[in-house]
């Protein structure tokens, strides 16, 4: 019988994708053992105040440990405190590892992995806490664990319908929103992500916009406020001597003020170079700011973070915003080249 021919690449591509994502669709989700699951961990798993919390230990062998490698991590970064056990490991000491304040997520998409069934089986003699995630039901692991999720019997993606593909790719989706689940739960928030994330893309987005001014106004900063009465060419003056004290480059817009010392305007350099070319030979730096500056310009205030500056540059195709406090009074500037120099936005 002659072979059937292989689809080329991109239609192959195409039907394993549409594999994996037919087998997240179809995960048999029971919505009150997930409610229980979400309610075990958020209220074992903790850091803790008056008295430690425990931790989510994941533990899997083969493909299913490396995704239990990723969940955990996952789980970690969004609040909920956790590490990787590898099964064979915890039998030969790492079993230290696991508290009686625990919840141990077992994953075996079979559920009768021996290891992994073997941790179980000790876990369930020394009471603590087990959630399996499996395949179909009727494993040991489901027999032997307090609450079981199931991806259900999945068909896997790959062309002889052997290597884990579509039930890793299930399981990482529903432990994904297990994860996720709990830190909701938890009422995990931007800042306690930034907590967590300090280093990285992820944290400079979302450090506070204040910690991220380099050019900054009051008795002590490099960006003068200038009364909007003040003419072009004694606020431009003045701007770059502060600047020149300041060791820093001049920054690219004036900041105009009211008599209440509020924010009322900005004159940016673009500003400058469009009124050259449209009043060329005329006496602009006579004009005063409030004659010329852009008006309720958009702004930022000490609640906001490094990724809504990036929002609002985007959105708007500016590349200075001012910050200022809940009186509107200007507390600094953040520039685009701020911005690049973090590493949150592409030069």
């Amino acid at each position: 019988m002659p072979n059937t021919p292989a689809p080329d690449p991109a239609t192959l591509a195409r039907q394993i994708l549409d594999a994996e994502a037919a087998a997240i669709a179809a995960i048999p989700l029971d919505d009150a053992v997930f409610a229980r699951a979400v309610e075990l961990i958020a209220g074992r798993c903790h850091t803790g105040t008056s008295s430690p919390g425990g931790s989510l230990v994941v533990s899997g062998l083969g493909k299913s440990g490396l995704i239990g490698q990723k969940l955990s991590a996952t789980f970690a970064s969004t609040g909920t405190p956790s590490h990787f056990l590898h099964p064979a490991e915890a039998m030969h000491g790492d079993l230290g590892r696991v508290r009686a304040s625990d919840v141990v997520l077992l994953l075996s998409y079979s559920g009768n992995t021996d290891e992994v069934v073997a941790l179980a089986a000790i876990l369930k003699q020394d009471r603590v806490p087990t959630i399996a995630l499996v395949g179909p039901s009727g494993s040991d692991l489901q027999r032997l664990c307090d609450l079981t999720l199931r991806v259900g019997d999945v068909e896997e993606a790959c062309p002889n319908r052997l290597a884990p593909t579509a039930s890793t790719t299930a399981t990482l989706a529903l432990g994904d929103a297990l994860a996720l689940a709990v830190s909701e739960r938890r009422a995990f928030s931007p800042e306690d992500f930034h907590r967590v994330h300090p280093g990285g893309g992820l944290g400079r987005q979302l450090m506070p916009i204040t910690e991220a001014l380099r050019f900054t106004c009051g008795a002590e900063g490099n960006l003068p406020a200038f009364h909007q009465t003040t003419t072009l060419g004694e606020a431009f003056r003045v701007a770059a001597e502060t600047a020149t004290r300041a060791g820093v480059r001049r920054a690219g817009a004036l900041i105009a003020v009211d008599d209440e010392g509020r924010l009322s305007g900005i004159f940016t350099d673009g500003d400058l170079r469009r009124l050259l070319s449209e009043k060329p030979g005329s006496d602009l730096l006579a004009i005063p700011l409030h004659e010329v500056m852009t008006r309720a310009p958009s702004t930022l205030n000490q609640q906001n973070n490094v990724r809504d500056a990036v929002r609002i540059m985007r959105e708007k195709r500016i590349d200075e915003i001012p910050v200022i406090d809940e009186a509107r009074k200007p507390l600094g500037m953040i520039d685009v080249q701020d911005l690049v120099a973090l590493k949150v936005i592409e030069n």
